[in-house]
């Protein structure tokens, strides 16, 4: 684990007045929810295909690889660190984040974690990372420069400065102010997390929920959950079981994610059931 070089303290004050513009909408009185990305692991469009959705115009239809940004007042907490991690951020005039929780390590998920280099320069110590234990083994596996003994030589800003908290299914946990309670979901044979905070979950990457999490799942008002395309698939809910899983919760709002070239937003949102949506990048909720 790196360090972060001391005297960043005394800089963070100057630090956080340049990124004002970039940092207020965190300082809010509201939590919302801001879909960094909404596309499979392939995003959309897809390369190589020249399907309809695959050439949209339509903003809605471009989709990056899936994460959210949690907003809460008193900072972001950012889920999955995807390959369009910068862009994402900076789409959204995100500066830095907190604190960093994942759902698993694929590389849909993981591989943008690079680009945080710059926050623990912004934060003034190492970025908290949540996940679990096989996360952090395959974080230091794939970004294993970040952990070498002569690491902490690098100016801030040079390589990705961690600090790990271990998180586990059905134990809730505490940041920025609020109670966070993972979910044990299966994504094929992958054991993976989502994450409720309050009465809203984020379920990504499902294919079967356990037996044990849907108590977990009880009395939701915004369930956002996985819904990969419109035929079967060994790691994905497809619409129709999405659909199912929405009818066994009856959540008040429900957003589609992790959704693949066959749907067309506004084609498929027309005969989505009351309550329904597909999400898309950019979408931002309150909650």
């Amino acid at each position: 684990m790196v360090n972060s070089s001391q005297g960043n303290d005394a800089l963070l004050p100057t630090l956080l007045m340049e990124f004002r513009p970039l940092f207020e909408g965190s300082l809010t009185g509201q939590r919302k929810l801001v879909f960094l990305g909404t596309g499979t692991s392939s995003g959309v469009p897809m390369l190589g295909c020249n399907c309809e959705v695959c050439c949209s115009t339509d903003p809605k239809n471009q989709r990056t690889r899936p994460s959210v940004l949690l907003r809460f007042p008193d900072g972001d907490l950012l889920i999955d660190t995807t390959p369009e991690m910068r862009l994402q951020l900076l789409r959204e005039r995100v500066g830095f984040v907190q604190a960093i929780a994942y759902t698993h390590s694929h590389v849909d998920h993981l591989y943008g974690l690079d680009d945080a280099r710059p926050f623990p320069k912004l934060l003034g110590k190492p970025v908290p990372v949540y996940c679990e234990e096989a996360v952090e083994t395959d974080i230091r596996r794939v970004f294993s420069y970040a952990f070498q003994e002569s690491s902490h030589r690098f100016p801030p800003g040079g390589l990705p400065q961690l600090e790990f908290y271990r998180i586990g299914p059905g134990q809730t946990f505490s940041l920025l102010g609020q109670t966070i309670l993972p979910i044990r979901l299966e994504h094929g044979r992958f054991q993976v997390l989502g994450f409720r905070v309050g009465n809203l979950a984020y379920c990504t990457d499902v294919s079967k929920i356990p037996d044990e999490s849907w108590p977990l799942l009880e009395g939701l008002k915004v369930l956002v959950l996985d819904a990969l395309r419109h035929e079967p698939h060994p790691t994905h809910f497809n619409l129709e079981q999405a659909l199912e899983v929405v009818k066994r919760l009856r959540p008040e709002r429900t957003y589609f994610t992790h959704l693949s070239h066959q749907f067309d937003h506004n084609v498929t949102e027309s005969v989505l059931p009351p309550g329904v949506r597909l999400a898309y990048d950019g979408l931002t909720l309150e909650f």
